[in-house]
């Protein structure tokens, strides 16, 4: 059977207030034309459908009516987790309509393996989806069936167990899958991914990953990348579109299964045409270099960082002629000779929470150092303090 794996659609999101719906509706437009041609028979969405838990209702109209489209309204299948971005009640909230349509929505972590059959292909799916699991909405689905002492394990040994206890539903002689949305530790990331790894504490280890199963499908790193160290074929689709200019002249891209039952998958990835690039020029030789750039009409479909080498400010008056020669100038910056060197210097950004939070511990403390229990209690709470700012 075929299966296209893609994630991380973030609709809704601006980009410095400029609104990206366009663009991730050519995307829909250019998936929906890719499963119509590779005659996909499921489509897995790896999580963060939305870019807010209260996305905008332009973005919710895309939402469904992508689902619709892709699904052709009940000839094939697909199946959607939330992510971080996402609130995980409103994703479920149109179930019971979403599975006439052979659309499965699933919002909370949950214990059940979804078991489809495919009578055009004459094979049977069986995956085990597993929403985001942060500690918050973990303690609030395992608090109802397992035991405290349980709860209380390490994030990788709980998340490597809720894998672990789903072996006994999978088949020799089925198609078997696994999806989630989470951090696997040695994944390559992107400025525009909101953490949820937390400085370590929440990161999955690949061993962790169901070794029963053909396929793992990943969202939340918006590279497209495989995971290296699992013990079966896992991958990360990727964002559909850049979403930050960490990740400008990325090949964007869904992936594409074939897989029978007891076989290795074949894996490929079909690049996506949609989506304006997005670019920084750094006009190193000045204002002149700058105003020639603009002048050939360079990068004209392009969201532009501008950086620009000067001596003395610019004049207000000259920024405003900058944004007005290129509608997709989102910035432009001074970069002064002081400017040059200190990005020569190393930038915090580089320090994960947990070291930034052990810097500060030694400050305030002349010096000692922060125990174990300590910086855990902290992780724990920079998790829970990120559930409650993006909760409604």
């Amino acid at each position: 059977m075929r299966i296209i794996h893609t994630a991380d659609w973030h609709l809704g999101r601006t980009l410095e207030g400029r609104s990206r719906l366009p663009e991730q509706a050519a995307f829909i437009d250019e998936l929906v034309e890719m499963v119509e041609e590779e005659r996909i028979d499921l489509i897995l969405m790896a999580g963060d459908l939305f870019d807010t838990y209260n996305p905008p209702a332009e973005a919710e109209e895309l939402f469904y009516e992508s689902l619709a489209r892709l699904t052709d309204h009940g000839r094939r299948k697909m199946i959607c987790i939330a992510g971080n971005h996402d609130h995980p009640d409103r994703v479920a909230a149109a179930t019971p309509l979403a599975e006439n349509q052979g659309i499965y929505l699933l919002g909370l972590p949950a214990a059940e393996v979804i078991h489809i059959r495919f009578p055009d292909c004459e094979e049977e799916v069986r995956i085990y989806a597993l929403p985001y699991p942060s500690e918050s909405r973990l303690r609030k689905v395992l608090s109802e069936e397992i035991a405290e002492e349980a709860i209380r394990l390490a994030y990788d040994q709980r998340i490597a167990q809720m894998f672990a206890d789903k072996r006994r539903f999978f088949s020799p002689h089925t198609v078997n899958l696994a999806m989630s949305h989470l951090f696997v530790q040695g994944g390559i990331e992107s400025d525009s991914e909101r953490e949820i790894q937390v400085g370590g504490a929440y990161t999955v280890s690949p061993a962790s990953l169901p070794d029963y199963v053909q396929y793992v499908a990943l969202g939340h790193l918006h590279r497209p990348q495989n995971v290296k160290g699992s013990p079966t074929p896992a991958r990360y689709s990727g964002s559909p579109i850049a979403y930050s200019f960490s990740e400008a002249g990325q090949a964007k891209s869904v992936t594409l299964l074939e897989v029978k039952p007891n076989q290795p998958p074949k894996i490929e990835e079909l690049y996506i045409r949609s989506g304006r690039p997005l670019v920084t020029w750094e006009a190193k030789e000045g204002i002149e270099q700058l105003m020639a750039w603009l002048e050939e009409g360079r990068d004209r479909n392009a969201w532009i960082n501008v950086e620009v080498h000067v001596n003395e400010a610019l004049p207000a008056d000259l920024t405003h002629k900058i944004r007005k020669a290129h509608a997709g100038i989102l910035h432009v910056r001074p970069v002064y000779p002081e400017l040059a060197k200190e990005r020569e210097q190393i930038r915090i950004s580089q320090y994960s929470i947990e070291e930034l939070f052990t810097r500060f511990f030694k400050r305030q403390t002349n010096g000692a150092e922060p125990d174990p229990e300590t910086v855990q209690l902290f992780l724990q709470l920079i998790e829970e303090e990120e559930e409650d700012r993006c909760a409604p």
